[in-house]
């Protein structure tokens, strides 16, 4: 009994869902060209369809073991689902819709590189997913560095002349201008240095002889120390000190010589 009861609830069920399916519309076939379409609206629908079509695949694609022919076969169809969805973005604008092509960004891979530009099968193609990593897909992403030749010791001494070597410098007469600016303005600092230099021999000798000189007259013999020398009596003490010392060491023993040592130390006598 209840088996019929299920079978009749299948039937109902499979009933309802025909009648339903009989009251919808029927589903429309999306247009092979944008250009049959002659509704905004319609043509919108159709490009949404497009992008979730693409969104699809492009989530299929990541899988990586799905193997190298059917990577291949879905790349191809997201690119051709790329082209149709442009075709119906400029059928969006010639009936006065907005244009999406113009606000879209573009597709990198990891280094920054426009994909449409880095590879090499036509204008716009596009790898994704896994299907950047097949063979020969990776090399058109993998730019080659460019290669630093290095200059060989002919090249770089081919374009030397006379110039590098300054050789014709003073052809110009430039050179010559700036040089005799330099040497007027070192024989101004060296006239000052010796002007200085002199003003302070002129006031040591005038310290010295009490005048100012003014110049070696004829016949004058006079000696003329530069340096302040000790007075006679100064001489004359320091003579007498050194006779008493000798006389000292001489006569004295180094027993007597440190008694009398330390006996002025305790008079706190000094010489």
């Amino acid at each position: 009994m209840a088996r019929n009861e299920e079978k009749a609830n299948s039937m109902l069920n499979r009933f309802l869902a025909a009648k339903g399916a009989e009251s919808k519309e029927p589903r429309k076939k999306r247009p092979y060209l944008s250009s049959e379409c002659r509704d905004l609206n319609e043509a919108d629908q159709w490009r949404q369809q497009i992008l979730r079509e693409i969104g699809k695949k492009v989530m299929e694609i990541q899988n990586a073991g799905l193997g190298e022919h059917k990577l291949r076969d879905l790349n191809d169809e997201i690119n051709k689902l790329i082209r149709e969805k442009g075709h119906w973005e400029t059928r969006i604008v010639e009936l006065g819709g907005p244009n999406y092509a113009k606000t879209a960004p573009k597709v990198a891979d990891n280094q920054g590189n426009v994909i449409a530009d880095a590879t090499g099968k036509g204008g716009g193609y596009r790898y994704f997913g896994a299907a950047k990593q097949l063979p020969g897909v990776k090399e058109l992403f993998d730019k080659e560095k460019p290669r630093q030749i290095r200059r060989s010791r002919h090249e770089m001494y081919r374009h030397i002349d006379a110039d590098y070597y300054g050789f014709r410098d003073d052809e110009d007469g430039i050179l010559g201008k700036l040089e005799a600016q330099a040497e007027k303005k070192m024989r101004l600092e060296a006239m000052k240095e010796w002007e200085a230099t002199e003003a302070v021999r002129q006031a040591a000798f005038a310290e010295v002889t009490g005048d100012a000189p003014n110049g070696p007259e004829e016949g004058d013999n006079q000696f003329v120390a530069y340096v302040p020398l000790p007075e006679p009596k100064d001489i004359e003490k320091r003579i007498l000190d050194k006779k008493k010392a000798d006389l000292l060491s001489k006569y004295s023993s180094d027993t007597l010589q440190e008694q009398q040592a330390s006996a002025k130390e305790l008079l706190n006598k000094r010489r």
